[in-house]
């Protein structure tokens, strides 16, 4: 594999299909380039269908990049979901996609990212090259040139400041980087937005469309996050449908106050069905250099970038399930925006939490409404949680987007006060694994891979009752 299909085979036939049909199904998933513009696009770009002879297919849009594509003005391809194979796989190809999202090549290079996958660097870039095309730095270059257009195109934040709170190392490799993927320079790209559009500043929050493919069922995750939110770390307002849920956040270079929008569906249905194709979001950061960390971390826990389609599509076939499935196409199975956190906040439960958010949180420099502390790091918890903190504290449990999930499930294990059912509970909320099963639960090995959303789906049908 080297992120292409040949033109001869099945999967190129599969993917033209899907390009001809303009199926957004594919979005994220894959993207195609055309020869003769020189153009890369996600699958349901409107533009006029190209010739089969003049179409080349990439896995990434990095490995487009890296062929002298640059991206289409019209149907973005850089801002689509990312593919939903990184939820699902634990090799080391999808846990390297998950941390270079979460920024750590950016902020510790190839050599950080190889130590935590437990490979050498070379064995990293020779993995990824085989199978995407593109290595880790191509990855992150093309990362880093969509969070520079979000702040071009949202903030009024200097040109120079940009190209640094993007992850580049200099602004020559910033221009430079633009200029190759989106054939326009930061200037242009800025210019083609009414100031209008823009805020001042990250202080006054950076708006945020966050991407998700297929139907998004958005009562049932506000449901959640509302009987789950920390006080004084969360909030949730506003009436079903129409609700805004609210968080701070600890982030690598300083801290972030978010808000998301339950997008309105049919009036008064907190089941509403939203197909919209993204959830409204606005960032207020303390620093810009977290923008790319802080999105990734909103989309595992709002679920963003699930393919729906192939869960429903098997769980739909299941006679228990059939019927659920149909009332709630679009289910999604929520993560978490800080696993550590929320590891803790699984042992302990809502009420000790905010006890602890209170007895050993770090307030905000500036409060926001009922938004006045961080969540505290687990060693600030080492004698209030005990084992469980000290654990997290020393590395000897990982969580971050990198670990390796039985890994992981195993030191949880070794850790004493942690039941069975709570070792999953992290597993599927903190790790995002989409195919947990609970110790003594009646889950069937035929809902696999999609075990976690199946247990969601029962759970939405009994509160519903």
């Amino acid at each position: 594999m080297t992120g292409q299909d040949t033109r001869d085979d099945s999967a190129y036939d599969t993917r033209y299909e899907a390009v001809r049909s303009r199926d957004a199904r594919f979005d994220g998933a894959f993207f195609f380039a055309v020869e003769t513009t020189g153009i890369y696009c996600r699958p349901s770009c409107p533009a006029v269908t190209p010739k089969r002879h003049n179409v080349r297919f990439f896995t990434t849009a990095a490995a487009a990049q890296g062929s002298g594509f640059r991206a289409c003005r019209r149907c973005r391809p850089d801002a689509v979901p990312g593919s939903a194979d990184w939820n699902v796989r634990a090799d080391v190809v999808g846990r390297a996609m998950r941390l270079i999202g979460d920024g750590v090549v950016d902020r510790e290079g190839v050599a950080g990212l190889a130590v935590r996958l437990g490979y050498s660097a070379r064995q990293v870039q020779r993995q990824l090259t085989a199978e995407l095309g593109a290595g880790p730095v191509a990855l992150a270059r093309a990362q880093r040139a969509h969070t520079a257009r979000v702040l071009l195109r949202t903030t009024g934040l200097p040109v120079t400041e940009i190209a640094f709170a993007s992850g580049f190392a200099s602004v020559r490799q910033f221009n430079d980087t633009i200029r190759a993927v989106y054939a326009a320079t930061p200037t242009e790209l800025r210019a083609a937005v009414r100031t209008s559009r823009r805020t001042a500043g990250p202080a006054a929050g950076i708006p945020l469309r966050l991407a998700h493919r297929g139907p998004y069922r958005t009562g049932p995750v506000f449901d959640l996050l509302e009987r789950e939110a920390v006080a004084g770390v969360e909030e949730v307002s506003g009436p079903v449908g129409g609700r805004t849920y609210r968080r701070t956040l600890r982030l690598p270079h300083g801290t972030g106050i978010v808000a998301v929008d339950e997008r309105p569906g049919t009036p008064g249905r907190a089941g509403a069905l939203h197909p919209g194709g993204w959830l409204d979001a606005r960032l207020r950061l303390t620093d810009p250099r977290d923008l790319t960390t802080a999105v990734q971390r909103l989309r595992r826990l709002f679920d963003l970038d699930a393919d729906p389609y192939a869960v429903d599509e098997r769980l739909g076939t299941d006679p228990v399930l059939a019927a659920l499935v149909a009332a709630r196409p679009g289910l999604r199975a929520p993560g978490a925006a800080d696993p550590e956190e929320y590891a803790v906040r699984a042992l302990v439960g809502r009420a000790q939490a905010e006890r602890l958010v209170r007895a050993h949180g770090k307030a905000l420099d500036a409060p926001c409404g009922s938004l006045t502390h961080l969540f505290p790091e687990p060693a600030a918890l080492t004698e209030a949680v005990g084992p469980l903190a000290v654990a997290l504290a020393d590395g000897r449990v990982r969580l971050d987007p990198g670990a390796d999930r039985d890994d992981a499930e195993a030191a949880l294990r070794a850790v004493p006060g942690l039941d069975g059912r709570t070792v999953a509970a992290i597993r599927a909320r903190a790790l995002g694994d989409p195919d947990v099963a609970p110790p003594g639960a009646d889950v069937p090995d035929t809902w696999r891979p999609w075990r976690t959303y199946a247990l969601h789906h029962l759970r939405a049908a009994k509160e519903t009752r």
